[in-house]
């Protein structure tokens, strides 16, 4: 038997793999060192678009290098501002959104996603994403605001009209605690888009600076 039972961050890439394709519109709503962002580059192909977030300069700077690496740069659009802005700087609808809560690998642990600014994002995501488009958080509990988000997005996710979305928790019954979970929200393919958030951006002031202000495409493969 060759199936193996992994953690959240693989069903994440999983569900990914499966609902995104090329030529799709997609976000990372946390770039971090810029993994994911090259993921969803690779996937959506020359004729895609990814836009990625992350309030810390050097994640986006360390991604930019990682995706020109690769051949990949051109297709994303790397914006140096909190994902809370998302509705700001993406109008058209988006076939997935990816975020990987907590803090940057390998950076300051005092700078991490916090519950307030995640919330907004998240109901951005909703509202952005496509009919059959898929929404995928991992958040870790391992320390005090990991934990707070976790319980503070499974109480608004399981809040959600299934006539709407139809939600998934991956939680490890036996695991040690602190161990990740995985959220997955899926637009029903017959939902009519109508915002149904308020529009919470007006008082969070202006966004921050685009990163990137580049929208050009590549050609290049991997």
């Amino acid at each position: 038997m060759s199936y193996e039972l992994k953690s959240a961050r693989y069903l994440a890439r999983e569900v990914l793999e499966k609902a995104v394709q090329a030529g799709d519109t997609v976000i990372d709503a946390t770039m971090g060192n810029g993994h994911d962002t090259l993921t969803l580059c690779e996937a959506v192909g020359p004729e895609g678009r990814v836009y990625a977030f992350d309030i810390q300069k050097e994640a986006a700077e360390e991604t930019e290098k990682l995706l020109q690496n690769h051949g990949v740069g051109e297709r994303a659009i790397l914006i140096n501002a909190g994902h809370e802005h998302m509705k700001e700087y993406v109008k058209e609808p988006v076939s997935a959104v990816v975020f990987n809560l907590g803090w940057l690998p390998g950076g300051d642990h005092s700078i991490t996603t916090r519950w307030e600014t995640t919330f907004r994002a998240v109901q951005a995501a909703l509202e952005r994403l496509r009919p059959g488009g898929v929404l995928v958080i991992c958040a870790y509990p391992g320390h005090a605001e990991g934990d707070r988000e976790r319980k503070k997005l499974a109480g608004f996710l399981s809040g959600l009209d299934n006539r709407e979305y139809n939600v998934l928790r991956q939680q490890f019954m036996n695991a040690n605690a602190g161990a990740p979970e995985c959220f997955v929200v899926q637009k029903n393919r017959d939902f009519k888009v109508v915002s149904r958030f308020p529009d919470m951006m007006e008082s969070a002031g202006g966004p921050a600076q685009r990163f990137d202000e580049r929208r050009q495409r590549t050609c290049l493969g991997k």
